[in-house]
């Protein structure tokens, strides 16, 4: 299977000043498109004749995803489908309607998948304990699900390289494991191809790309506004290292990307014994 590969620069290009001018609006994209269609070659995310099933929750990410994938497929050298995926999780207040009409406006497949997972994670845990665990286990259950009903070759999210640098550090401090988000897997049952094509590109460029283009952000209103979350605590600790040397979060996602087995000390990693 061919890889969708898009040639533009290395992905290491530093973000340039906010504005709001059409040309460095569109630098900005062309940046980003760059990222994503390096990051798609290099971990050969995509290939000729994949059904992309692109994960939205409505947040600025997996706009900008949806974005730049349906923007790569009129150049990519492969063909491939993109349909925009909703999980309306029964949230009070979720406002159904306005992806659906959003992407019929942009001409982007969009299909919706109802599952009442909110009244579980409500009912499981008590009101002061982290959600977000219990209900990214069912959010991805029930899209592994759905992929396969459905006959999607890939499951795209919109996680960034922030989220991947700050997951690094969550495994780090409460699990004692050197591991972040790959921008690529296969699911544990081996049924399934996660992708993250947005693994190149900074938070600090989407959010620019997506305020410019004012797409209809849905807010998280059941673990985005829990206050004290362990992720919140190490995004301000990569801020404060970001503010003090610039480029720190690029280079420590430069170093998961160049690993020196024989400079760590797993012995299943690495061959000690026969030194």
């Amino acid at each position: 299977m061919n890889a969708v590969v898009v040639p533009f620069g290395d992905g290491e290009a530093p973000s340039s000043a906010p504005t709001g001018s059409s040309a460095n609006l569109k630098r900005l994209e062309a940046r980003l498109r760059g990222l994503v269609g390096k990051a798609i070659a290099d971990y050969r995310m995509i290939g000729d004749g994949d059904r992309v099933m692109a994960c939205v929750s409505g947040g600025k990410d997996s706009h900008v995803m949806v974005h730049m994938l349906t923007t790569l497929q009129r150049s990519a050298p492969v063909k491939f489908e993109v349909v925009a995926v909703n999980l309306d999780q029964k949230q009070p207040g979720f406002p159904a309607d306005v992806l659906p009409a959003y992407f019929a406006s942009r001409g982007i497949a969009f299909e919706s998948i109802e599952q009442d997972t909110y009244s579980v994670v409500k009912r499981v845990l008590p009101e002061n304990k982290t959600m977000c665990g219990l209900c990214s286990r069912l959010r991805r259950g029930v899209l592994y699900r759905y992929a396969a009903d459905r006959g999607f070759t890939r499951i795209a999210l919109g996680h960034h390289r922030d989220d991947i640098v700050e997951t690094l550090f969550m495994n780090m401090f409460h699990g004692g494991r050197l591991r972040a988000m790959p921008p690529k897997l296969r699911s544990d049952d081996g049924r399934h191809v996660v992708i993250r094509p947005l693994a190149y590109c900074a938070e600090r460029d989407l959010d620019r790309f997506s305020r410019a283009l004012r797409f209809p952000i849905i807010p998280c209103n059941l673990c985005g506004s829990q206050d004290g979350l362990e992720r919140q605590r190490i995004k301000a600790m990569l801020a404060g290292w970001e503010h003090a040397s610039p480029g720190r979060t690029a280079q420590i996602f430069r170093a998961i990307r160049h690993v020196g087995p024989s400079h760590l000390a797993d012995r299943e990693l690495f061959d000690f014994e026969t030194l």
